[in-house]
């Protein structure tokens, strides 16, 4: 068994509003919604084995208000009193706070082996584990192509903005106004081809080892599980590399606050988790994945339905 959440966008602030400015935001109260969840996951029978924290740990307020480092030693907080490991994804929010470069020294690295490289090498935050037999996570880095957290004069930065400016001609990279893709805006990211084939190559070895793969990232990869502005932008590379093995049988994503689900064409569940940020302060968000031979059973909490996902 294993908990998930996603995107807390924690600030010490009053509720605000989204971009579009009618979609509520309860930035204080979702420290307390984080505190329930653990409060909720420590009492777990059969206790857990791990946390997946999915991305936007805190939000980019607090870059603004200079109050970044507080904002996350809370979240950190809270989730220490957990006695497992928490495995996070990171999304754009934590590139509002801080550059990639330090966000390898933070308590949200949580590859094995703290900030040394390791494949797909570079600062690519992508990595796997194995929490039992013939079981995987693969924690996916969806902002490895992104102008988010990168120095203006990396190759990599180049390389986000030369493909982002290809797509939006908009003055303001994060309007997805008039786009055919409308994706290709600032806020998203993508998979870089080093981390595409150093994927392919994890997945082979599943297959060849009889293993079932849970996959996580920032990003949904699905348009059934997501809206269309919210995907990664080269999510059909990322789905074509799950497509063409027969090990990964979920896909767990966050940045989409409504949340979203669907089971694609070969069998794999796309899970896209409701936001704790725009979770009114008397429900919450989080959930329990119970995994079995055959199934994974999600236990949801608030606004995360209950789901029996089998494989």
């Amino acid at each position: 068994a294993f908990g998930v959440i996603a995107d807390i966008q924690y600030a010490d602030a009053e509720d605000g509003y989204d971009f579009s400015g009618y979609r509520r935001r309860y930035y204080r109260q979702s420290l307390r919604l984080l505190r329930e969840a653990v409060e909720a996951w420590a009492t777990e029978r059969p206790p857990l084995a791990f946390v997946l924290q999915l991305g936007d740990s805190i939000d980019g307020l607090n870059a603004r208000r200079g109050e970044a480092e507080g904002a996350l030693a809370q979240v950190l907080e809270a989730l220490g009193r957990l006695q497992v490991p928490v495995h996070h994804a990171w999304g754009n929010h934590e590139f509002y706070n801080f550059s990639r470069a330090h966000l390898l020294y933070t308590g949200l690295n949580s590859r094995p082996g703290g900030a040394v490289a390791s494949p797909p090498a570079g600062d690519c935050q992508a990595y796997h584990f194995s929490p039992a037999a013939r079981f995987r996570i693969v924690v996916l880095d969806a902002y490895d192509l992104s102008i988010l957290g990168r120095e203006p004069d990396s190759p990599r930065y180049q390389e986000s903005l030369r493909l982002l400016r290809e797509k939006n001609p908009n003055d303001n990279l994060n309007s997805p106004t008039g786009l055919k893709e409308p994706r290709f805006v600032e806020f998203n990211g993508g998979f870089s081809q080093a981390q595409l084939d150093w994927f392919s190559e994890i997945l082979k070895f599943c297959d060849e080892n009889h293993e079932k793969v849970i996959v996580m990232g920032h990003l949904p990869i699905h348009p059934d599980a997501s809206d269309r502005v919210c995907l990664a932008w080269n999510y059909e590379d990322a789905l074509s590399v799950i497509h063409s093995h027969q090990s990964v049988v979920c896909f767990l994503a966050g940045h989409l606050h409504d949340g979203g689900y669907c089971l694609d064409s070969h069998g794999v569940h796309h899970l896209t988790l409701e936001g704790i940020i725009e979770t009114p302060p008397e429900s919450n968000a989080f959930g329990t994945i119970y995994v079995y031979e055959d199934k994974m059973v999600l236990k949801g909490r608030g606004r995360i339905s209950d789901r029996i996902m089998h494989f």
